[in-house]
Formats: structure tokens, C-alpha cells, sequence
């Protein structure tokens, strides 16, 4: 009976079903780790013999080892397959109904933004008179907040610098042995991009005389840590504290919600999916507005007397 089936088994064929060829490369591995993870900690739990109580014990047996973020992908992974087991009468309950999301604290993480005034400290630094170079990469990601791999996508004829934006409609799959143009994360992923007039100019002149339809930044095999490595020289070099690429896109974030942008907007920005994502990621520089707002509401309503 299908419902003797091992639940590994079961999430193996799903996500070949479901997954495979309509997720990206990246994403379907990471489908393939989970997989790799229900196989160690539960190789004979069956489909009829799942419950909430073997649910959660197996999510905290994940969880025992791995980051409360990292135990939060795995259930989603398994618990969109069981979602359609149970359409299918596969299985007769939700055995994910109400789960508790736990996992163990590591070590502090890096800094994983900069504040306005680091932000400042890094851009002066920045060298911008030898053509499209790392630091010209930076600075991009730095004002647009784009994901490493849409900047690397990049070509002349995307930017619209009459009209002052981005077209973001591709990647550049550069973990591939034979690296090209890959689609974008997801269809919220195909976007505008508003630049600024200083931004606008600066890449205007760096990308006259390029080839329009060629990667500005990929002359050769790019490897994210060969980036990360010089954009950490060049914090160090700047006496502020030491982030990543991804970490500029945060920062990019971070400071345009400081700023007062909505967080619709903010989300639109960064081709995210939906806005519960943007709240998840941010949700210390949100929380740290809405304290300041209580505040002034606090002085508001005093001063009605």
C-alpha cells in the first residue's frame, strides 16, 4: 500500500515530480539535501505511521544540530509534500498542524550590515577611474540592493538611463561548470530597479564603449568568496566592520527602512515574493521603528490635553 511507503521514499518521488526542471539548479539541491536528512534521521518512518508527535520529533531531532532558520527550511520542504499526501489521501491529517520551530544558538554570526556612516567610510574608499572592476560591483549593489547574481548578470543594454533604472530579468548561474545567463529567483525577481542620478552617471560612462549584450563584470570564472574576500579587504581598509556581498544588500535594506520606505517598497526593491519575507529578514530594524513610533505616539496623545 502507498501508505506503507517511507516518508523519505514518498518526499524522493515528490520533489522529482514537482521540483525537478521547474525549480532552479540551486533550489532543487537543496531539495535534495532535505532529502539526504529525512533518509539518516527517519529511514523507516512510513507514510501511515506519521503524527504529530513523530512530526515534531523528527523536526526537533533536525533541530538539535542546525540553526532555528535552517530547521524552518527543512519543514517548509517537507511539509509542502505532505500538504499534497494529504490531498491525496495519502495521509488522513495535517501530522504539521501547530509544529513548534526550534533549533540551537550558535556562535555570534558576522555582522551582517553597516550602518549610514560605515556605508559612507566604504564608498569613499572605493577606486571608480579603471573600469568595470570589483569596486565598481560593490558600489552597484551597494545603491540597488541586487542579489550576486543579478549583478553579475548585468549587461549595458539593461540599464535605462534615460528613465533612471534597472531592468533586472536574468541571473548569471555562476556555479555552473559552464557559467551563463540563468532565469531569475522567481517571478517577483523580474523587476525595475530606481537608480539615483549620481549612480545613473557614473555607470553611463563605465559602460559606453562596453559590448551591450555582455556581462559588465564576467570576464572569467567569478567565484562568490574571490568577491567577498576583496570586499573584506576593503573593510578593513576603511576601519569598519567586516560584512559580505549579500551583506550590502542588506544594508541596502536596512537603511532605506530607517529611512522611512515602506516596507511594500523595500520588498519590490529587492524581488522578493512577497512582503512576509521582508519582515522575516528585517525584522530587527522593523521592530527598532515601531519602538521608535510608540514613542511618538506617546508624546502625541500627552500633548492632547
Amino acid at each position: 500500500m502507498t501508505q506503507e511507503m517511507k516518508l523519505h521514499h514518498y518526499f524522493d518521488q515528490w520533489m522529482k515530480l514537482y521540483k525537478l526542471d521547474a525549480v532552479r539548479e540551486v533550489t532543487y539541491q537543496k531539495y535534495e539535501m532535505t532529502h539526504r536528512q529525512l533518509v539518516k534521521l527517519v529511514p523507516d518512518l512510513r507514510l501511515n505511521d506519521l503524527s504529530r508527535l513523530t512530526y515534531q520529533q523528527l523536526l526537533n531531532d533536525y533541530a538539535a544540530t542546525h540553526e532555528r532558520q535552517t530547521v524552518m527550511d527543512f519543514h517548509r520542504h517537507v511539509k509542502s509534500s505532505l500538504i499534497d499526501a494529504l490531498e491525496e489521501d495519502l495521509i488522513d491529517r495535517d501530522p504539521t498542524r501547530k509544529v513548534v520551530i526550534k533549533g540551537v544558538q550558535h556562535r555570534q554570526h558576522k555582522i551582517k550590515f553597516l550602518n549610514q556612516h560605515e556605508m559612507q567610510s566604504l564608498l569613499n574608499i572605493l577606486v571608480l577611474d579603471e573600469g568595470p572592476n570589483w569596486d565598481y560591483f560593490i558600489l552597484l549593489i551597494a545603491k540597488t540592493g541586487l542579489r550576486f547574481s543579478e549583478a553579475l548578470g548585468l549587461t549595458p543594454r539593461d540599464f535605462d538611463f534615460a528613465h533612471q533604472y534597472l531592468n533586472i530579468k536574468r541571473t548569471w548561474d555562476y556555479k555552473a561548470a559552464q557559467s551563463d545567463f540563468a532565469p531569475t529567483k522567481n517571478k517577483s525577481s523580474v523587476r525595475k530597479v530606481q537608480l539615483d542620478w549620481q549612480t545613473v552617471i557614473q555607470f553611463s560612462q563605465l559602460t559606453k564603449d562596453l559590448p551591450k549584450d555582455k556581462p559588465i563584470f564576467v570576464h572569467s570564472k567569478v567565484y562568490n568568496d574571490t568577491v567577498n574576500h576583496y570586499l573584506e579587504r576593503l573593510c578593513r581598509r576603511a576601519d569598519i566592520n567586516v560584512i559580505s556581498v549579500h551583506g550590502l544588500r542588506h544594508t541596502h535594506a536596512s537603511l532605506l527602512l530607517y529611512a522611512g520606505v515602506s516596507i511594500a517598497s523595500v520588498a519590490r526593491r529587492l524581488g522578493h515574493s512577497n512582503m512576509t519575507t521582508t519582515q522575516q529578514t528585517y525584522l530587527h530594524v522593523i521592530q527598532e521603528l515601531e519602538n521608535q513610533d510608540n514613542d511618538k505616539v506617546m508624546k502625541h496623545l500627552a500633548s492632547l490635553i
